[in-house]
C-alpha cells in the first residue's frame, strides 16, 4: 500500500479561504443588486480588486456568474440557476408546503409565499400569485433579514434564545422602510407578542404598501425552519382582513409542520417562554 500524501496545513488552509471568498461573493447577489462590479464587491467583502478579479474570473469559467462587457458588471449565471432549480425541486419544506399554500390561496385568494430560513436571514423559495388584478408578488431566493416582515419575524421569534439575543446585538436593525422597527428593545417586545400568539402581522415594514400575516414552520426536531405567509396591498390586508387570515394561516403552518415529521403546535419550550 503506498503511503497517503498528507497536504501542507498552508494548503488546506489557503484552499478553505479560497472556498470562503467563493461562497462569500455569490451570497452577495442573494441580497444585493442584480448586478455588480469589482469595486463594489472589493468594498462589501473587503478585499482586494485582485482577489476579486481572480474569483471572479473563476466563476465565469464555470458558469456560476456571467458578465457585461459594457457595464462591466456581473449577474449571476445559468449554472448557479440550475443548482437553485435543484435546490427547490428537492426541498422538503417546498414539497410539504405546496398542496397546503395551493389550499390556502383558494381560501384567501391572496399570494401565498413559503420562506426557508437560510444563513443571516431568509429568503422565499415558492409563492403562489393572487389572481386578483392588483396583487403583491415576492423574489424568490433573494435574503432578506430577520427583522423585517411578518414571516422574519417569525423565523426571529422562534429562534433559540442565544440565536434571538445574538441577532438583535449584532446585526443592524436597518430600516427597509418607514415603517420598519429599528428599536431593539420595541422589536423584542414585538417577538414576544409573535411567540405568544403563534403569529406575526405586518403593515409595510419590509415592502412599502404590502401587508401580510404568517406563521412559523418548525422541522422534526421543533427547530424553526421556515414560515408561511398570505400577502396582499396593504388596502386590502388592513388589520381586520388580517385578523380574519390569522386561524387560517396558523392551521396552515401546522399542517406543513406536521409533514415535516414535527408533532404540531409550537415547542413546549417556546410556549413556556411566553407564557
Amino acid at each position: 500500500m503506498e503511503p497517503k500524501t498528507m497536504e501542507p496545513k498552508g494548503t488546506e488552509r489557503r484552499g478553505t479561504e479560497t472556498a470562503t471568498r467563493v461562497a462569500d461573493v455569490l451570497l452577495l447577489f442573494t441580497d444585493g443588486p442584480d448586478s455588480l462590479g469589482v469595486s463594489a464587491i472589493a468594498r462589501s467583502l473587503g478585499l482586494s480588486k485582485t482577489v476579486v478579479h481572480r474569483t471572479l474570473s473563476s466563476l465565469l469559467e464555470r458558469g456560476f456568474l456571467v458578465s457585461d462587457p459594457h457595464t462591466r458588471e456581473y449577474s449571476l449565471g445559468p449554472s448557479l440557476a440550475s443548482l437553485g432549480a435543484r435546490a427547490l425541486r428537492e426541498s422538503s419544506l417546498r414539497t410539504a408546503a405546496l398542496p397546503v399554500m395551493r389550499r390556502l390561496h383558494g381560501v384567501t385568494g391572496e399570494t401565498v409565499t413559503i420562506s426557508a430560513r437560510v444563513p443571516g436571514g431568509r429568503a422565499y423559495i415558492e409563492q403562489i400569485e393572487s389572481t386578483r388584478e392588483i396583487k403583491m408578488t415576492v423574489e424568490l431566493g433573494r435574503r432578506f433579514p430577520l427583522h423585517a416582515g411578518s414571516s422574519s419575524m417569525c423565523i426571529l421569534a422562534f429562534l433559540p434564545e442565544a440565536e434571538r439575543r445574538d441577532y438583535l446585538t449584532d446585526h443592524p436593525l436597518e430600516a427597509l422602510t418607514t415603517k420598519t422597527v429599528t428599536d431593539a428593545r420595541e422589536l423584542q417586545a414585538r417577538l414576544e407578542n409573535v411567540r405568544a400568539r403563534g403569529v406575526a402581522e405586518s403593515d409595510g415594514e419590509r415592502q412599502q404598501g404590502a401587508g401580510s400575516v404568517a406563521a412559523p414552520i418548525f422541522g422534526f426536531d421543533g427547530q424553526v425552519v421556515g414560515a408561511l405567509s398570505v400577502c396582499g396591498p396593504a388596502y386590502r390586508m388592513h388589520g381586520e382582513a388580517r385578523a380574519a387570515l390569522i386561524p387560517h394561516v396558523r392551521a396552515a403552518a401546522d399542517e406543513v409542520s406536521r409533514g415535516l415529521g414535527w408533532r404540531g403546535g409550537p415547542p413546549h419550550e417556546m410556549t413556556q417562554d411566553a407564557s
